[in-house]
């Protein structure tokens, strides 16, 4: 009698959640380590294809918030409903319970894909990590990108051109600087950092996780 060879168990990949606050450089971040090796899932990309026209989440968007909240593409018209969950706590809730299931499936999947292939780290990109408690169970270690709020102004208005009380309005309803750095096993100081000096913190942090 033959018998199959056992097929290697594959170590499981590290999970490396990577935040900080809007206009800290955290994207930027998770996109060098992407390149020095590890997967990318990008929490943000996701929630946005999920809101496309035609993306999962529209039909009960459209039930729940009524077709002004659908832009003329038939996407989530996401400046209206950004200033009515700002407005509106019950909204945020409604809109989150619509968003969030969708969003965490299609992660859940995609680290599934990238753990099947044989990746080392997968890192994940989420702008709101220290606001849901849901990750603290889910990953390896948390990385922080942390700069001054003056930086993140500055940058923001340079990328989106929102004026400072809009910026100032986003980041309120973020953690502040204080809890995300508590809730770090890394933090990334970057302030003064230029892209190369980035890059090398990346390859840095790749290295220290075997990449």
């Amino acid at each position: 009698m033959t018998t199959t060879p056992a097929r290697p168990i594959c170590p499981r990949p590290l999970r490396l959640g990577v935040t900080g606050g809007i206009g800290s450089g955290k994207s930027t971040f998770a996109a060098m380590l992407r390149d020095c090796g590890a997967a990318l899932i990008d929490a943000d990309a996701i929630a946005r294809a999920v809101t496309e026209a035609g993306g999962p989440a529209i039909a009960d968007i459209r039930d729940t918030f009524g077709a002004d909240y659908i832009d003329a593409q038939g996407a989530l018209d996401r400046v209206r409903m950004r200033a009515l969950v700002f407005a509106d706590a019950g909204a945020k809730e409604r809109l989150e319970a619509i968003v969030h299931p969708l969003v965490g499936n299609a992660i859940a999947q995609a680290a599934a894909v990238a753990a099947q292939a044989g990746q080392r780290l997968i890192v994940f990109d989420i702008p709101l990590l220290t606001e849901s408690p849901r990750w603290a169970r889910q990953l390896d270690a948390v990385l922080v990108v942390d700069c001054r709020e003056e930086s993140q102004v500055a940058r923001v208005q340079a990328r989106n051109g929102l004026t400072e009380d809009a910026i100032r309005a986003i980041m309120a309803t973020q953690s502040s600087r204080a809890v995300r750095r508590a809730a770090a096993d890394f933090v990334v100081y970057n302030d003064a950092l230029t892209l190369s000096d980035l890059q090398t913190k990346a390859r840095q942090v790749a290295a220290g996780f075997g990449l």
